[in-house]
């Protein structure tokens, strides 16, 4: 289990200022998670896999192609305001 002293400390560390009712709650909660750890520790493991993922993992995405794409005036064709082949857009002034 681990001690209030310890939550303090701890909580010093990250610039964290903890009542009362919050140092006791945090050694009651961080202390089952440590509990939990110690069950799981006794465990025995040998023979198991580690793994990184629960489910076998397979790439999803598409291979990456070169692709015959659309030339730049048929993009800015439906532009409502284009200079030297951009889009122009309204400055951002940062008021509202």
């Amino acid at each position: 289990m681990i001690s209030r002293e310890e939550i303090k400390h701890i909580a010093q560390l990250a610039h964290l200022e903890l009542d009362e009712k919050q140092l006791d709650k945090f050694t009651e909660q961080l202390g089952g998670v440590i509990d939990s750890f110690e069950k799981l520790d006794k465990l025995d493991t040998e023979g198991v896999e580690p793994t990184a993922y629960t489910v076998p993992m397979k790439n999803i995405m598409r291979e990456d192609k070169v692709e015959e794409s659309y030339s730049q005036e048929d993009i800015l064709a439906n532009a409502p305001d284009k200079k030297k082949g951009h889009f122009r857009v309204p400055p951002i002034s940062g008021e509202e």
